[in-house]
């Protein structure tokens, strides 16, 4: 949620670099935090298992339907689901 606004204002990449680059940059972040997670038995392997073919599903999805979608609506769909998160992390504080 921050990569991908920092680099279309700071770094000016377009909406499809952005996502792409910042997905790229997760990658080395996960492998490292996993082999700690791992040595410290924190991982739970059923879920995880369960979460990667999620992942990598809808990794393939959404990977083709950026292709497909103009920058226009993925800003409108990613401020969408900002508003979204925001809300849902307000609603949890009050209550």
């Amino acid at each position: 949620m921050i990569l991908v606004p920092a680099f279309t204002f700071l770094l000016k990449m377009d909406e499809k670099e952005a996502r792409a680059t910042s997905i790229f940059c997760i990658l080395p972040m996960v492998i490292a935090s996993s082999i700690f997670y791992f040595n410290s038995s924190y991982i739970e392997f059923g879920t995880g298992i369960l979460c990667a073919v999620g992942g990598i599903i809808g990794g393939f999805i959404g990977a083709k339907l950026l292709n497909k979608l103009s920058d226009k609506y993925l800003k409108i769909f990613f401020t969408a689901f900002l508003i979204y998160v925001a809300i849902r992390l307000i609603l949890q504080g009050i209550s």
